[in-house]
């Protein structure tokens, strides 16, 4: 059993036009243990694709107070290579191109990327590997022979993020808004790739804005997000009750002086 545990975490943004830092994050606080699914809501512009990019460590957004521990241990000074190594995993919300590496190039370096020098995964080991997880995701080989998200339609590109997932099995993976422009089959797709990763040795932190794709990955917990805070954390139906009564009705329900973005 591993955890992830976020400890008063405040970050910031250096503002590209005046060159002054904006504080996105104000505190958070959350601890996640493998075999668990925890989803974060949120209105527009609360610091959930910040908190993402805080804990894989963008080295554009600055810790300015708390930590990050991953199984009691502080990875803040660690670049983000060395924590995908230690079993950290981001599925982007908008997933770069990259002309000239194949999708199975990628994949497999980086799986060996976390196995010793004389442990390197067998080549037709790694092909039986990938047959069955293409086969979850309703993939075909052309795909995984293609540049990494090359020409891919948005549904393509989060469909292979996840086959990425599936491939290198790491401890906690992080899916920003992976339902984002997705049609409810592509939805189905990826919801079951995830649910198949499901066990002792896997957790997820979901950012979603809708409660649609919780339908299909329930969550264990579910925590809601609101002026770079978490401010309120309960079970899967929390989200059904944003759902029916929306995000300023828990504003007004908890007294918070938060004004969303979406309000005029």
């Amino acid at each position: 059993m591993s955890t992830l545990e976020i400890k008063d975490l405040h970050v910031s943004v250096t503002d590209d036009e005046n060159g002054e830092g904006q504080e996105i994050l104000k505190g958070v606080n959350l601890t996640m243990s493998t075999n668990e699914i925890h989803a974060i809501m949120g209105p527009n512009g609360t610091g959930k694709s910040t908190l993402s990019q805080a804990i894989m460590g963008n080295s554009a957004y600055k810790v300015t107070q708390g930590d990050i521990l991953l199984d009691g241990k502080s990875i803040l000074e660690l670049p983000v290579d060395e924590r995908a190594r230690l079993g950290l995993f981001l599925a982007m919300q908008y997933p770069a191109e990259i002309p000239g590496v194949t999708n199975v190039e990628f994949m497999r370096a980086a799986i060996n990327s976390r196995r010793e020098k004389d442990d390197q995964i067998p080549v037709m080991d790694f092909i039986k590997k990938l047959e069955s997880k293409q086969d979850i995701l309703d993939m075909t080989d052309e795909m995984s022979e293609r540049y990494l998200n090359e020409g891919f339609s948005g549904g393509e590109k989060k469909r292979n993020e996840i086959l990425q997932l599936l491939m290198i099995e790491p401890k906690f993976a992080i899916l920003d808004e992976i339902d984002s422009g997705l049609d409810i089959d592509a939805l189905k797709v990826v919801s079951r790739g995830v649910n198949s990763m499901r066990g002792d040795n896997f957790g997820s932190l979901i950012i979603t804005h809708y409660q649609r794709l919780l339908n299909y990955i329930v969550p264990d917990q579910v925590h809601v997000m609101m002026d770079g805070r978490i401010v309120k954390s309960g079970g899967p139906d929390l989200a059904k009750k944003l759902e029916d009564e929306g995000y300023a009705g828990l504003r007004d329900d908890l007294h918070l002086d938060v004004k969303l973005t979406d309000e005029i």
